[in-house]
C-alpha cells in the first residue's frame, strides 16, 4: 500500500499506470466514482502487492528489509533466492507489501441508532475490520435506571459479523451530560447498586460483551466516590465474564479541577477497568476556532502521559471519523461548524475548485473555499496521511488499540489502511 497525494494533471488513469496497478483498484480503495475529476492535494491510497528495487553498492538482503519494513525471509521467498548473500548491484528484486506488519489491536465503533436498514449497512461494510460495537448510548436516570435504546439490529448484526456489542451507558439528560445526575447518584449507595444491578441485567438480556460507562462533567470532589463506583461495577461484572470499560476525557496532566476532566482519574481507572477509551479528538469542535479536529502533536501529548499512568494495552486512542466546515470569519457565539465525512469534504472541495493543503506538524488536511452566497469558509477533516499518522502513533505507544467516533458517514480509506496495518482482534470465535 502506497499513499499519493494528488497533482495538477492527475487522472485515476495516469497514477494507476505510474504504480502498475488497475485503476479499479484505485477507484475502490478511495469509495471514488470513475466519472469523477481528482483535487490537487487529494490523498489516495494505492493498493499495491509489491514493488521492485535495484540493489546498490553495500546492499545487503538484511539492509533492504530494513529499508522497506520488511522480514529477510519475506524478500528470500518472493524472490526464490537460494543464496541470500549473492544479490549484486544493479540487480532487481521484488520488495513484499508489509501488510500487517504493526501487529494486533482491538478496534471499537460507537455508533448511534438510526433505521435498521442503514445499521445493517454501517455494520456489514465495517464489521470485518471492528472488534467491538457500541451503540449510544443508555442514559442514568435519577432513580438508578436505564433509558431505553433501539439497539436490537445492532446487536444482531454486529453478531453475525463477530463483532461483540458493548453497552453504552452515560449521565446524558437532555442535550448534554448531567452534573447534578452523576453527583445524586455517586452520593448514593443506593441508587449505586440500583444502577449496577440495572447494567448486569441489561447486559445479561440484550447479550451484551461488557460496558463502557461514559459519565462526564463529574463535581471534581466525586473522583474518589466514581471510582469506587467502578470497583463495585467491576467486581460484580467480572464473575459474570463481562469486561468493563470507561470513556476518558483527553488531559496531558493529573488535572484534578474541571468538570471535564477533574473527576477522570487515569491512574485508578488504569486499576480498575479493563480498558479506556481515550477521547482524542474534539479540539476543534463545532463551537470553537477552525483548527484540526484530532491534531497529532496534541494527540502524542496526551497519549504520552497516558501511557505513564495506565498499561499501554489498556488503552483504545480516539479517532474522529468527522471533520467540520466552518463559515469565516469565526465569531465565539456564533453559527457553529457543520460536522461532515471525509467523502463529503473531499466532494465539498471538488465542488468549489478547492485545493486541499496539508498542516505537517498536525498531520491534518484542510481546505478554503467560498460559497454561493460569496462566505468564505475553511474545512479541517481527516484522510489517508492523517490515519496512517495516528495507527503509526498507536504502533509505536504499543495502545490496545483504538475507538472511532462515530460509524456514520463512509470512510474507505480508513478501513483499507487499517486492514493493511494491523490484524484486528475477534473476540467473538467463528462458528
Amino acid at each position: 500500500m502506497n499513499i499519493y497525494v494528488v497533482r495538477s494533471g492527475d487522472s485515476v488513469w495516469s497514477i494507476a499506470r505510474r504504480f502498475g496497478v488497475a485503476p479499479s483498484s484505485i477507484i475502490d480503495a478511495n469509495g471514488l466514482r470513475a466519472e469523477e475529476s481528482l483535487i490537487v492535494g487529494q490523498s489516495l491510497v494505492i493498493p499495491t502487492s509489491e514493488r521492485a528495487y535495484r540493489v546498490r553498492p553495500g546492499d545487503s538482503l538484511w539492509s533492504i528489509s530494513q529499508r522497506f519494513g520488511v522480514s529477510v525471509d519475506s524478500i528470500v521467498q518472493l524472490n526464490d533466492i537460494s543464496n541470500p548473500a549473492a544479490i549484486y548491484p544493479g540487480m532487481v528484486i521484488r520488495i513484499p507489501e508489509n501488510s500487517k506488519n504493526y501487529g494486533v489491536i482491538e478496534t471499537n465503533g460507537f455508533i448511534q441508532p438510526s433505521t435498521a436498514e442503514r445499521e445493517r449497512d454501517i455494520i456489514n461494510n465495517v464489521g470485518p475490520y471492528l472488534t467491538y460495537v457500541t451503540p449510544f448510548s443508555h442514559h442514568v436516570t435519577a432513580e438508578g435506571g436505564l433509558t431505553p435504546l433501539r439497539d436490537e439490529t445492532i446487536i444482531e448484526v454486529g453478531r453475525d459479523n463477530r463483532v461483540a456489542p458493548l453497552l453504552s451507558v452515560t449521565n446524558i439528560s437532555g442535550a448534554n451530560f448531567d452534573t447534578d445526575l452523576i453527583s445524586t447518584i455517586l452520593n448514593n449507595e443506593n441508587l449505586q447498586d440500583t444502577l449496577i444491578n440495572n447494567i448486569i441485567k441489561t447486559m445479561s438480556q440484550k447479550e451484551y460483551y461488557g460496558v463502557i460507562i461514559d459519565f462526564e462533567r463529574i463535581p471534581p470532589s466525586d473522583r474518589g466516590r466514581y471510582n469506587s463506583f467502578l470497583e463495585k461495577l467491576v467486581s460484580k461484572a467480572h464473575p459474570l465474564g463481562y469486561v468493563v470499560g470507561t470513556a476518558l476525557a483527553p488531559k496531558t496532566y493529573d488535572v484534578t479541577s474541571g468538570a471535564w476532566h477533574g473527576a477522570h482519574d487515569y491512574a485508578s481507572h488504569g486499576r480498575i477497568v479493563d480498558f479506556v477509551v481515550i477521547m482524542t479528538y474534539e479540539w476543534g469542535w463545532s463551537g470553537g476556532p477552525p483548527m484540526a479536529v484530532a491534531p497529532l502533536n496534541e494527540v502524542r501529548k496526551v497519549i504520552s502521559y497516558a501511557v505513564s499512568v495506565i498499561p499501554p494495552n489498556k488503552i483504545l486512542m480516539g479517532i474522529p471519523m468527522y471533520g467540520y466546515d466552518w463559515t469565516l470569519p469565526y465569531t465565539p457565539g456564533g453559527e457553529f461548524a457543520e460536522s461532515i465525512g471525509h467523502q463529503e469534504a473531499v466532494n465539498r472541495a471538488r465542488r468549489y475548485g478547492a485545493e486541499i493543503k496539508f498542516d505537517e506538524a498536525a498531520q491534518s488536511p484542510y481546505f478554503n473555499y467560498v460559497d454561493e452566497e460569496r462566505r468564505q469558509h475553511v474545512v479541517w477533516f481527516e484522510d489517508a496521511r492523517s490515519i496512517q499518522a495516528k495507527y503509526r502513533l498507536v504502533n509505536e505507544y504499543g495502545l490496545r488499540g483504538v475507538s472511532y467516533w462515530t460509524l456514520a458517514q463512509p470512510f474507505p480509506q480508513n478501513w483499507y489502511i487499517l486492514n493493511n496495518m494491523f490484524e484486528i482482534t475477534k473476540v467473538i470465535p467463528a462458528e
